[in-house]
């Protein structure tokens, strides 16, 4: 098979296409199906993987790669009657890596089917995206129709999945965004406000968007700085997520004495190295109450451009830009 492999970290010049040998195919009662790749989706943590900073858990393929879609091509077949799935069938998979291939492994309990009227392209936009927000947004912030929730960065693909998921559920949604034009389109994707963090202060913006109440959930992608600010700006028993540190790792200026007050609650996760079970509840979490929204229209992908798989260092690139709303696909359908 084809793969795209980091042959040293860095810039995205270190990616290169190669050969290797086809993983070789599940057995039964291993919980695993062998996929032909058809779309790989790029994501933040295959930009930290690629620069060494995020080395794959033990026992994943040391390939990028956290979510693809493509064609069952066979393994556990009793995993997967057991799960309502099918050789041939066409699915999407969220992955511990390897998803830059044209084969590669999934388990069974990660594989969702495509959405009704969705492509390949798009439904490999999915998995990473719509498994964090659910993880962080619903499971672990507890966000409840006719509450308020911030997203900062809200063009990026978890904003624009995260806008999307929170209007569906009933949510009021404010967003921060980097430029009028991104802004402009997380108001198109459902968001009630769009503040550019460039030119505006979010957290006094926020406080006079809800008269000073400040916002129930925050889903912070950027931490450092922010952090004080954030605090600042929740609502009493309010819940910060914390999903990345774009803006550092470290965080000043925080007023304790605001988080007693407010009974706020601060958390973070990462999604990849948790165990397969957890990651399967949400997988069934996310087919019971978010695929029948994908299907209906009122949830869809936002894809900012397609590179075919040999264009692998330019869709790194773009993703190095931060210029794009919603998410970049690799297509391989021409392989």
């Amino acid at each position: 098979m084809r793969a795209i492999e980091i042959s040293r970290f860095g810039p995205p010049e270190g990616l290169k296409m190669v050969d290797r040998p086809d993983p070789p195919m599940p057995s039964t009662g291993s919980g695993e199906v062998r996929l032909r790749v058809l779309a790989s989706g790029l994501n933040r943590p295959d930009v930290l993987q690629r620069k060494g900073h995020y080395p794959p858990p033990p026992g994943a393929s040391d390939l990028p790669g956290l979510e693809v879609a493509g064609v069952i091509e066979g393994g556990d077949e009793i995993a997967l009657q057991a799960a309502g799935l099918s050789i041939g069938q066409r699915v999407c998979a969220l992955l511990t890596g390897g998803g830059y291939a044209e084969r590669c492994i999934a388990p069974v309990a990660l594989c969702l089917p495509v959405p009704a009227g969705l492509n390949d392209l798009e439904a490999a936009s999915l998995p990473e995206t719509c498994f964090t927000v659910w993880s962080n947004v619903f499971d672990r912030a507890h966000l409840q129709p006719g509450e308020t929730i911030l997203i900062q960065g809200g063009s990026s693909g978890i904003g624009v999945t995260a806008i999307q998921m929170a209007q569906a559920f009933g949510a009021r949604v404010l967003v921060t965004a980097g430029s009028a034009a991104k802004c402009q389109a997380c108001l198109a994707l459902g968001a009630e406000h769009a503040i550019n963090y460039r030119d505006t202060d979010f957290a006094a913006e926020v406080m006079r968007l809800t008269a000073g109440r400040g916002v129930d959930v925050i889903l912070d992608m950027v931490a450092g700085d922010y952090l004080a600010r954030e605090v600042g700006c929740l609502a009493e028993d309010g819940r910060l997520v914390i999903i990345a540190v774009q803006g550092g790792v470290r965080a000043d200026g925080i007023d304790a004495s605001l988080i007693l007050r407010k009974r706020l609650v601060i958390t973070g996760s990462t999604l990849r190295p948790r165990p397969l079970p957890f990651k399967a509840a949400i997988a069934r979490s996310l087919r019971e109450q978010v695929w029948p929204l994908i299907e209906s229209g009122r949830i869809r992908p936002v894809l900012a451009q397609t590179f075919s798989a040999a264009d692998v260092v330019a869709a790194h690139t773009r993703l190095d830009r931060h210029e794009q709303v919603g998410k970049i696909v690799l297509d391989w359908s021409g392989y």
